[in-house]
């Protein structure tokens, strides 16, 4: 069901939430024994511009200076320190990330994609990158429009891993 771009899932009861331990406190989940494997994640977001900031983005105009090229790497540096951010996440080795940034007639598209030989997957590594990218667009754009902002930022696609693959796109109704 969708209400206002939301997705609404029913909880699945058999879930087991698996960063709370048996007292429901907060925990890091042990991966000790799992074996590497090759997993990747792709990311999507959007920052929404004022038709004055799209223009300045095409035309190299912005002066601040080269906003997509200074997205990409924040991006890229935003998924290599994800588990400086997030309490819960685990450090792992980002084999590969990409930062890919198009400019619309509403803005900025964000999509980043991420690869691991590791214990555990690189979902919030992607969404991370995603993220980051998108803020540092807001951050050189902000000075030309105020009303800049970001979102959307959502999981696409993953591979890899005990759970196997998962499409945004084959999921959603």
């Amino acid at each position: 069901m969708r209400e206002s771009g939301a997705v609404t899932r029913e909880p699945d009861p058999a879930a087991r939430l698996t960063h709370l331990d048996d007292a429901g406190h907060a925990r890091m989940v042990d991966v000790t024994e799992k074996q590497p494997t090759v997993r990747s994640a792709t990311a999507s977001g959007t920052v929404v511009c004022g038709p004055a900031v799209v223009a300045a983005l095409r035309d190299g105009a912005v002066p601040k200076g080269d906003v997509l090229a200074v997205a990409r790497i924040a991006g890229i540096a935003g998924a290599k320190r994800t588990a400086e951010l997030l309490p819960l996440a685990h450090v792992i080795g980002v084999h590969g990330a990409s930062v890919d940034l198009t400019v619309t007639d509403d803005g900025v598209d964000v999509r980043a994609t991420v690869r691991t030989a590791d214990r555990t997957g690189v979902e919030m590594e992607a969404l991370t990158a995603v993220a980051v990218a998108g803020l540092a667009v807001v951050d050189m754009v902000k000075g030309l429009d105020k009303s800049v902002e970001l979102g959307r930022v959502r999981l696409e696609s993953k591979t890899g891993g005990k759970s196997g693959a998962w499409n945004r796109e084959t999921t959603e109704p």
